[in-house]
């Protein structure tokens, strides 16, 4: 089944719609039982989408936990209130004090916060690798190592890691390799086919949509689910049906916008790499993007986030290029409908274990579902200021 199709009727079963379209919004705390038995066979079976209690779910839930299933090609998807708390529910579900984590050198900035505030107070040690590494990373592994963590491509700077080399390393030796895979959302790459154990999505990018709700996911194989569905409950980790209800609602659309970003966010970067104030464009479908080839190998597209980085630029210049825009708007998080911008001056301070070949200010963008040339006469206008201000 094609993937557009698969978006449209995974989790749409008879048994979580009725005779609806769309399954509908069940607000639950408390479920009632008729019988003992009843209740004693929920019980039985409450960690498999039976109505038992409202932290576990509810048929809105389980309906979108299916269709993430299907989508991902993974057994069971545990639901967190965020992105951020699904890889760190993902993390502690499986480290502790002792363990030996591999963490990507081009991780999501929250992740590596959290890998060095939070995990290295409970004794577990993190070393960041090169996402480029590719096999090499066998060379990295210390007889504690548990974990490796991917991010491909990298959120700020994309590179594109070599997923399977990474994955064959760690299923030979049974270390558990988990995946941030928000950038592809769950149509673009398929991390179970590529060896991934466990596949995050920060559902508040591009399954949601609309920038207006946070959810995330955590959808896992066969030898995983049981301990993160457990750790999961455990820990109190829920979320709103209503958010539910709007992420299984954002997949429907999901295919058709995920093609509108990309093919908006091509002509703007095309339109990008030959501005002469442009040092690189930093996109998985360059041909001279770093880990281009796993790209073509592991994605079947991409979407409309990516960076470019400036030749020059005072923080004056880059300030008048970003606070100047029309139809840019500044702020965190990407994914929505609208197009987005934010700079880092300084690549190389997010960085332990790789190299920034770059000294220009980075700007990433998110090119969202307006007209392109209208983005790209924004862009022309913000490097008019950007000279002026210099």
């Amino acid at each position: 089944m094609k993937k557009n199709t698969q978006l449209i009727h995974a989790g749409r079963s008879r048994q979580w719609t009725g005779s609806a379209v769309n399954p509908p919004l069940v607000r639950a705390s408390t479920i009632v039982f008729d019988t003992m038995q009843e209740l004693r066979e929920a019980t039985k079976q409450r960690g498999n989408r039976v109505p038992y209690y409202g932290r576990r779910g509810t048929q809105t839930h389980f309906a979108f936990q299916e269709a993430m299933c299907e989508l991902e090609g993974g057994v069971g998807c545990a639901l967190y209130p965020c992105g951020a708390a699904a890889v760190s529910g993902a993390l502690l579900a499986f480290l502790k004090q002792g363990d030996h984590l591999l963490m990507v050198d081009s991780v999501y900035e929250p992740t590596r916060a959290l890998c060095d505030k939070l995990l290295a107070g409970l004794g577990i040690e993190t070393t960041y690798y090169d996402p480029l590494i590719g096999a090499g990373i066998a060379a990295l592994i210390k007889p504690n190592t548990r974990m490796i963590f991917l991010e491909s491509p990298g959120s700020l700077t994309l590179e594109v890691q070599d997923i399977p080399a990474i994955c064959a390393v760690a299923r030979a030796r049974q270390i558990i390799t988990v995946l941030d895979n928000t950038w592809a959302s769950p149509i673009l790459c398929q991390p179970f086919e590529l060896g991934v154990d466990i596949s995050i999505q920060a559902a508040t990018k591009y399954i949601i949509g609309h920038s207006d709700v946070m959810l995330g996911t955590a959808t896992a194989t066969e030898q995983y689910w049981p301990q993160l569905r457990e750790h999961s409950y455990l820990m109190g980790y829920c979320a709103s049906a209503d958010d539910v209800y709007a992420a299984s609602r954002g997949l429907r659309t999901l295919g058709v916008r995920l093609k509108q970003h990309e093919q908006n966010a091509l002509q703007v970067a095309h339109w990008l790499a030959q501005r002469p104030e442009v040092e690189t464009v930093r996109h998985p479908a360059f041909a001279d993007h770093p880990g281009h080839q796993q790209f073509k190998r592991d994605f079947s597209g991409s979407n409309g986030l990516f960076s470019f980085v400036l030749k020059q630029g005072s923080q004056q210049q880059v300030a008048a290029f970003i606070e100047g825009m029309q139809h840019f708007k500044m702020g965190f998080s990407w994914g929505g409908y609208e197009s987005l911008i934010t700079a880092t001056f300084n690549v190389q301070a997010l960085r332990r274990a790789s190299h920034w070949p770059y000294s220009g200010p980075l700007i990433r963008l998110h090119i969202g579902l307006e007209d392109p040339e209208d983005l790209v006469a924004d862009l022309a206008a913000a490097f008019t200021r950007f000279h002026a201000a210099g």
